[in-house]
């Protein structure tokens, strides 16, 4: 069965946007481009809430064909374009959406067909960025683990990543790397009992 894996930016204050959504914080450069990218490109699905979709919708699809565009757009891009989008939205519908899914109720349910439904593959399945929808899944413990880039900052204030647990998660460390420009990335997955 496929995991769902929570792949995010964060605080070291445990912040995934500013009070405002402000991500002007992030720290990115080639190094995290290459190393995001060899895992990204392993899967076929990413999952996304209604805010995140749009925004990637509105710069990935033609982010390629630009004249100016960077490696990192160029492989972003066709990756983008290939994948399975699923999107936990309220107010969306999926009519006329190109290979892209709309949830919109029953979460659980529509969550672990999602995981089982493989289409040969059997890669993760990641939640880009999108706090709201994260919070959704971690308050149905539907998340199987979280790819964190702790950025060296401390926020003080804003989105927070962990919210709405009502039970203590176990998770066990897989893997750690430090960048060149001071952010870590942890990777955990959930221990279930």
């Amino acid at each position: 069965m496929r995991k769902i894996i929570s792949f995010m930016h964060i605080s070291l204050d445990g912040f995934v946007a500013g009070p405002n959504g402000e991500m002007n914080w992030i720290k990115v450069d080639e190094e995290i481009f290459d190393y995001v990218g060899k895992r990204i490109g392993e899967g076929d699905t990413a999952l996304y809430g209604r805010v995140t979709y749009e925004m990637m919708e509105s710069y990935w699809p033609t982010a390629g064909d630009k004249p100016d565009a960077s490696k990192h757009d160029i492989e972003h891009a066709k990756w983008y374009n290939q994948a399975r989008k699923v999107v936990l939205s309220k107010t969306m519908k999926d009519t006329d959406l190109t290979n892209t899914k709309v949830i919109s109720d029953n979460l659980a349910n529509e969550i672990h067909k999602l995981k089982q439904s493989s289409n040969g593959e059997s890669a993760d399945i990641l939640v880009f960025g999108s706090p709201t929808a994260t919070h959704a899944l971690i308050q149905e413990n539907l998340l199987d683990g979280y790819w964190l880039f702790v950025n060296p900052v401390i926020l003080g204030q804003g989105i927070p990543l962990f919210t709405g647990i009502k039970d203590k998660v176990n998770l066990k460390l897989l893997t750690t790397h430090r960048f060149g420009c001071g952010v870590t990335e942890l990777n955990y997955i959930v221990e279930r009992q």
